[in-house]
């Protein structure tokens, strides 16, 4: 049986498009960036002509990839991780699981919460970010600025982290919390 190179679903030009739009950038834009014209990308993305090296290697760069990353054909990330895998951290009343323990160099991070009943989390400075939460167990006081609210088991909470921030149990006995935070800071 002959291979028919048409028959490839992932051509280089059809996978620089797609890496375009997810950033999403006009041709024109990412030409200028580039400093390349519009036709020349409009040609690499129908497979008319080939970049140079030296030009795929700074257009990936630009759209946030690599040449490692743009011919690798799959994925080997791990997508489920069990008890095993977690990371599992125990000071002063609070215990930190982290339940996918690469998330530091992710965009987000989930981690399970335990704090011990009057327990907090130490305060967390503002920075970038959006922080989400979920009680599975107990009662918490959330803190944010000079802003207080009380979640328990089944409610939830969401901040952005632009203001000192923090966690109480208020509970009598422990609280445990489904915590995601972006960008990853525990």
């Amino acid at each position: 049986m002959a291979n028919d190179d048409k028959n490839i679903t992932h051509t280089i030009g059809s996978k620089l498009r797609d890496l375009r739009l997810k950033n999403g950038l006009t041709q024109e834009e990412l030409a200028d960036r580039a400093e390349l014209s519009k036709g020349f990308i409009s040609q690499l993305e129908n497979d008319l002509t080939s970049p140079s090296i030296a030009t795929l290697i700074d257009i990936l760069q630009l759209l946030g990839s690599s040449l490692r990353e743009f011919f690798s054909d799959s994925d080997d990330s791990q997508l489920t991780f069990t008890q095993e895998d977690y990371f599992r951290k125990e000071a002063d009343g609070t215990v930190v699981t982290w339940i996918v323990p690469t998330a530091q160099k992710n965009a987000l991070e989930p981690i399970i919460l335990e704090l011990s009943s009057g327990a907090t989390t130490d305060p967390d400075y503002p920075h970038e970010g959006e922080e989400f939460g979920y009680v599975l167990e107990g009662e918490i006081e959330v803190v944010v600025g000079d802003r207080k609210s009380v979640a328990r088991k089944g409610d939830s909470f969401y901040f952005t982290s632009d203001r000192q921030h923090f966690i109480r149990n208020i509970a009598d006995g422990k609280s445990k919390i489904l915590w995601v935070s972006c960008p990853p800071t525990f």
